[in-house]
Parts: structure tokens; sequence; C-alpha cells
């Protein structure tokens, strides 16, 4: 069966969709909310696009806001670059997109490895965020630290990163049988509640699809492979060292409380890199994708942290 044409990520509804130049690629944006309005750029993460925040997008759109759901690079409609899957890049893709958006700042919401980004985003070019929100990853360094000292724990919760190590074979696996293995990643790793709904099954059934684009698959695992290669290259020891210090806006952190892949004591750890204020939710019966598992609730924490952190 051919790969889909990327096109299938821009899913018609009240949004819009269009692309952005910036940092030297072409960014996919989905957007809603006045234009003059503040900018809140939101950051999926692996195995999505940015459908994982349909439901904030609207809601934070008609409070007022200019929320701006992009595929990160390498994803969906969003260029797929042969390099560029380090954090470094990754932060200033960020940072490009809220420049080209016209914005001097904006709040960012990340997941996964948008709240990687995200964080490196607030270390790195810190004029550019008011606020952040990570859901479902701790601060890089925090992550980092968790994999050497507690390898019982977070360790064995994080082993599916060392597969990811591979060559070829994890990009064959997650493009077999339609896109099989993103379905049973998503399934071991959601609340068991939204797992048994019609919104999770075509959840998976759009990342299916979207896994299967073209060499989305294989730039998805660089995010992996980078985080790991670096731990033991120069390039990752200037990176621990530029985002080691505290940042200076106010961070909320919500985090599933079932969540197999972060433990909640992981998350918890990140408070020292939040110079600016650190609000830490952990949601019972949710597991790794909060935004979606309980959306209402999260758009409210998301909505109120926003409001307090002002423009």
């Amino acid at each position: 069966m051919p790969p889909p044409d990327p096109a299938i990520v821009r899913v018609p509804g009240p949004w819009t969709h269009r692309a952005v130049s910036a940092n030297g690629i072409r960014i996919h944006v989905t957007e809603h909310g006045p234009p003059g309005g503040p900018l809140v750029v939101l950051l999926h993460g692996f195995p999505e696009f940015w459908w994982t925040w349909r439901h904030q997008l609207l809601a934070l759109g008609d409070a007022g806001f200019h929320a701006v759901a992009p595929d990160l690079r390498g994803y969906g409609d969003t260029d797929k670059t042969p390099r560029g899957y380090d954090l470094w890049t990754l932060a200033g893709d960020c940072a490009g997109l809220i420049r080209a958006l016209g914005e001097r700042r904006a709040h960012v919401v990340g997941h996964d490895w948008g709240a990687a980004i995200g964080w490196s985003v607030a270390a790195l070019h810190p004029r550019l965020v008011v606020s952040l929100t990570a859901l479902g990853a701790p601060h890089p360094t925090t992550m980092r630290d968790a994999l050497l000292r507690d390898p019982l724990g977070q360790g064995r919760a994080s082993r599916y990163m060392a597969g990811f190590q591979l060559p070829r074979l994890p990009e064959r696996s997650l493009r077999a049988d339609e896109g099989a293995r993103v379905g049973r990643i998503m399934r071991a790793w959601a609340g068991t509640d939204w797992a048994s709904t019609a919104d999770f099954a075509d959840t998976v059934a759009r990342n299916r699809e979207a896994i299967r684009i073209s060499t989305v698959a294989h730039c998805s695992l660089e995010y992996y492979r980078w985080a790991m290669r670096s731990q033991v290259r120069s390039d990752g020891r200037r990176f621990a060292r530029a985002v080691a210090g505290p940042v200076g806006v106010p961070v909320l952190q919500v985090h599933g409380a079932d969540d197999p892949c972060v433990l909640d004591e992981t998350m918890r750890r990140t408070r020292r890199f939040a110079g600016a204020g650190f609000t830490h939710h952990a949601l019972p019966a949710t597991g790794h994708f909060p935004q979606q598992e309980h959306p209402a609730q999260v758009t409210d924490l998301i909505r109120a942290h926003l409001g307090a952190a002002g423009d």
C-alpha cells in the first residue's frame, strides 16, 4: 500500500490550516482564535501530530487566544528534513514559528516531546516565552538523570527507547500492517477509561495513517536517537549546560497518575528548573495523554495558568 499524502493531516473543522516558513523549513500549522489574541503554541509528541490538541485548540481559540498547533519537524505535513531532530534545532523551530507569526512572545504548551521542546525554548529563547505548560514529560535533564539514577523505575518505564535505537527495524515495525504498532503503543500508554471510547479509536486510526506518511516513522525515531546518543557526545553536554538553569517563566505541569512511560516522581523532580513558579497536577485514572483523556479538565488548568501568567 502506498504511503498516504501528507495533506491527510489537514483535517477539516472550525480551525484553519496553512504553511508557515520558519527556521529554514515549512511548518504546517492548524490555528483557531483571533490573530490579535495572545499566542499559544501547542506542541505535540510521539506518535501523534497536531490532532492531539483539537480540544484545547478550539477552547482556547474561543476564549480569545490565538491558538496554533503545528506538526513538528518530520511529522504530518511539515517538512521532513534529513537532520535537525536535536533539541537545539527543534527549539529553534518553535522560536522561529513565534516570530514568523508576527509575535514577540507566546505561551508554550507541550506534550511528550513537545514538552521537552517547550522546556528547551524557555531556556534557550527566554524572551519569547510568557509561560510554559508541560504534559507527560519532564525537563530533559530531569529525564536524563532519572534514567541513570533510577534504572528499575524510570529506566524500566522508558525501556522502549532502547528499541528505537536500532537501525531500520523500528521504522518498519511502525509502518507495518497499516501502522498497527501505533495503536498498540497508544493503548498501552493510555488510561483505561479513554482506551474504551470511540474517540480513542478514531484518534488511533488517524495516528496510524499519519505515521505511514513517507519518512515520518524515521523522522519521529530520530528524536529518540539524538536523545540517547547525544549523552556521550559534545553536543549533548553543551545542550545540558545551556538548559541547566531555572527558566524565568511560570510553569504548569499536568501528568497522568497512571502514565506508564513517565513516573510522577520523575515529573515532580522538574521543580528545580522552574524559577518563576511551579504547579504540578497529577490527574488520577489518567495515562500518558491527559489532554485527550480529560480534555475539559486539562483545558481549564491551562486556561487558568495562561490567565495568571498574563500577556
